[in-house]
């Protein structure tokens, strides 16, 4: 294997503008984005290196009322330099001041007329796990406080506290105050970054390939070089409209995190955070909520999502982290009857619920007698088959349905790929409803056990009108296997 040769200072600085570059047009990107959601208090313009607010001139993004956000923007070629005290305190190669003494400097100067602000400390490096105040940092919010002031003046914390004041040039209360809104943006590596790039992109109704998301960053880096340092919304609109990026309507987010942390949670117009309210170590065995939280109640977070929305909206993004049957949920809680257009990523593509397909696609169907009752079973095989699966759950359980309707991809075998894209899954979506209208026209109750893309699920809850009561039930492969988690009236 050849290795690559060590980048050299120019590589180095160009990388580093370039890092920069991206972190502005995303910027841009959220004026767009909560401009067109009427957000209440929105993005106006964007500066890049801004005179007059000291070091954190990188980008900022400016709003009619306080707070703005100022962001310094640190980009390093590897990973030998963590995020510490060592870090933070040391003198700037040329003997200046230290990164976390400039930050300081420019916290005074801009509250100085009692101004609310927020503060970003954007790098690709990591945090110090063993760092005295860096570990305490929370992952949610990317703020040190309010761990950061635990613990007396001896303690490690209060060492470190009392060190990172002397070097701020603060006292402690003044440094308390100031990591109160010092948010530390961290380990935001350029692959994160250029993702988080595209998903903000799709949010925005533009398009949300690697050529488009290079195309906003160097518009950004020659606005800089002409000398433009505060970029407004008709510049950022102007641009859009010459880089040929407009696709679709620019979208609110909804942010549903229950598996791990939404990267596009701060840029959410509403969010829901259920990460430590889900029982598991890791996305993979988080599958159901941890006592004493229940399904029921994130069920009724969900569906008063549409009202946390700014009003009028109809155009939505989610983002997040979902199981199936939360994603179903939330596709029901936006009904197509509503006027909502759902979009969410699906393998990098942007699956919306309006997106026109010609004829719907009736699927696969197989039926399983069970001989219970008088409800119906209904499982949707499409990414893998469940039924061995759901039929001894149905026997174990004893629930009282007559029969399982097992319904796979038209044509083929339940497998990974099997729906190619969002064309083929609304006319799925619709082709399923429309066969369980028929099937459950006789029933009141139906249950429903979902093994199929994601974003099918949210498309298929989007369409799920004129039928009957559904439970919806989540694999949590463990104990029984499955679990009932909502109840819709459908």
């Amino acid at each position: 294997m050849t290795h690559l040769p060590a980048p050299g200072p120019t590589s180095v600085r160009t990388t580093g503008d370039y890092y920069q570059w991206l972190t502005a047009w995303e910027a841009c990107l959220t004026l767009l984005r909560e401009t067109a959601a009427r957000s209440h208090n929105p993005v106006h313009s964007v500066g890049v290196e801004l005179d007059g607010v000291g070091n954190l001139d990188d980008v900022v993004l400016l709003r009619a009322t306080p707070p703005s956000t100022y962001m310094q923007v640190k980009y390093a070629v590897d990973s030998s330099t963590p995020v510490n005290e060592e870090y933070l305190t040391k003198p700037s190669a040329n003997g200046g001041s230290s990164v976390l003494k400039k930050i300081a400097t420019a916290w005074r100067q801009l509250t100085q007329d009692g101004q609310s602000i927020e503060l970003v400390l954007v790098t690709n490096r990591a945090p110090d796990p063993d760092d005295a105040l860096v570990s305490v940092r929370d992952a949610r919010t990317g703020l040190l406080m309010p761990k950061a002031e635990g613990g007396g003046p001896r303690s490690g914390l209060g060492q470190a506290r009392a060190r990172w004041a002397h070097n701020a040039g603060l006292t402690e209360d003044e440094l308390r105050e100031l990591l109160a809104v010092l948010r530390f943006d961290l380990a935001r590596d350029m692959v994160r970054v250029e993702e988080h790039l595209q998903l903000l992109m799709a949010a925005a109704g533009l398009r949300h390939d690697t050529q488009a998301m290079k195309s906003g960053a160097n518009w950004v880096a020659e606005m800089v070089r002409e000398g433009h340092r505060e970029l407004t919304q008709e510049m950022v609109q102007s641009a859009v409209d010459a880089l040929d990026l407009k696709v679709g309507p620019a979208r609110a987010v909804l942010s549903i995190a229950t598996l791990k942390p939404d990267p596009l949670a701060d840029a959410a117009d509403h969010r829901l955070d259920w990460i430590d309210r889900f029982d598991g170590d890791s996305d993979f065995t988080k599958r159901r909520p941890l006592p004493p939280h229940t399904w029921r109640q994130l069920q009724a977070d969900i569906e008063s999502a549409p009202g946390r929305l700014p009003v009028g909206t109809t155009a939505i993004s989610i983002t997040g982290s979902l199981r199936l049957a939360p994603a179903f949920l939330v596709g029901t809680a936006f009904r197509m009857v509503t006027g909502a257009d759902l979009a969410i990523m699906q393998r990098g593509q942007l699956w919306s619920t309006n997106d026109p397909y010609n004829t719907a696609l009736a699927p696969g169907t197989e039926e399983h007698i069970v001989g219970q009752g008088d409800e119906l079973a209904v499982a949707i095989a499409i990414a893998t088959d469940p039924t061995e699966d759901v039929l001894t759950y149905l026997r174990e359980q004893d629930l009282p349905v007559s029969k399982l309707i097992v319904l796979s991809p038209p044509g083929t075998a339940a497998r990974d790929g099997s729906v190619p894209d969002s064309t083929a899954a609304n006319a799925l979506a619709v082709g399923i409803r429309d066969h369980l209208r028929r099937a459950a026209r006789p029933v009141r109750r139906m249950h429903l056990f979902l093994a199929c893309p994601m974003g099918l699920s949210l498309l298929l809850g989007h369409r799920w009108n004129r039928l009957c009561q559904t439970v919806v039930y989540e694999d949590i492969k463990v104990d029984e296997g499955y679990e009932p988690a909502f109840i819709v009236e459908a």
